[in-house]
């Protein structure tokens, strides 16, 4: 008798610890995906290549924050519309901004709301209404054929529900997820994350819509959004899509491989 009450009280003790992270879970989740750092509105930018700052107000309670790296307008070949990661804002992806331009395209880097300068709510529905206004703004001076979608990280959700609704030269993701809620059962495997998500993210689902050549980027060493989401990505689009396996790569360093580098160069010359 004594040991089905201990048991009893254990299971009890279970159950409570379950729902109170279940809870946490849900109500921090924002602090989880979500690492922002603010700048004041009047921040001035210094980066070591040529760039331009645009400001787009949306509302009154709302200015979207753009960098534009340039390049001469006699060699231009297009532009790349550039969705960062969860963390930081513009300045932490400049250093990537050479990737593009020794290419001769643009790299124009949007911040999502409470990132950068980028004001507003964050939301799922905000994010991807940015990315409307940031494809509006690059079609008033290039051609559907000249834009380049590319997604990294958190900005694969956004870089993807833009691409299945825009036309594009690329869509190109590095490290993608295959939806929110299915990354959020690696870290909490236990809860039905499908259920409790306020950010889903449904890349599989906008993936089946992308009429441009995808390309992918994933390491194996991928420790924080697992390889195997590429893998099951890459099997989706209509037209087929190009998985590149960066052996031993992780999430931050991709960018430092021969493999990434050459490939990138490949894709921006054709």
């Amino acid at each position: 008798m004594f040991k089905k009450i201990k048991w009893k009280r254990l299971l009890k003790i279970i159950a409570v610890i379950y729902v109170v992270c279940g809870i946490a879970l849900y109500f921090l989740q924002e602090t989880l995906l979500f690492r922002p750092d603010k700048l004041p509105a009047n921040f001035k930018y210094e980066f070591d290549y040529p760039f331009k700052e645009v400001a787009i107000p949306v509302t009154n309670e709302k200015n979207l924050s753009i960098v534009q790296f340039t390049v001469p307008d006699s060699v231009s070949k297009g532009v790349v519309l550039y969705f960062h990661g969860n963390r930081g804002n513009i300045k932490r992806y400049s250093r990537f901004a050479p990737v593009f331009t020794r290419n001769n395209y643009e790299v124009w880097m949007i911040d999502y709301p409470g990132y950068g300068k980028t004001t507003g709510t964050m939301s799922e529905k905000a994010m991807e209404e940015d990315a409307e206004q940031f494809y509006k703004l690059a079609r008033s001076r290039f051609a559907k054929d000249s834009i380049i979608i590319y997604g990294k990280s958190l900005g694969s959700g956004p870089a993807c529900y833009l691409a299945a609704r825009s036309d594009c030269k690329k869509l190109i993701l590095e490290t993608p997820y295959y939806s929110i809620p299915k990354l959020m059962q690696r870290y909490a495997p236990i809860y039905p994350t499908g259920l409790m998500a306020k950010y889903f993210f449904p890349n599989y689902q906008c993936l089946e819509k992308v009429e441009a050549p995808v390309t992918i980027f994933h390491g194996t060493g991928d420790m924080i959004i697992p390889y195997f989401h590429s893998e099951m990505l890459a099997k989706i689009p209509k037209h087929g899509s190009e998985l590149i396996t960066i052996k031993g790569g992780t999430h931050l360093n991709l960018g430092s491989y021969e493999l990434f580098n050459r490939k990138m160069d490949s894709l921006l010359s054709e």
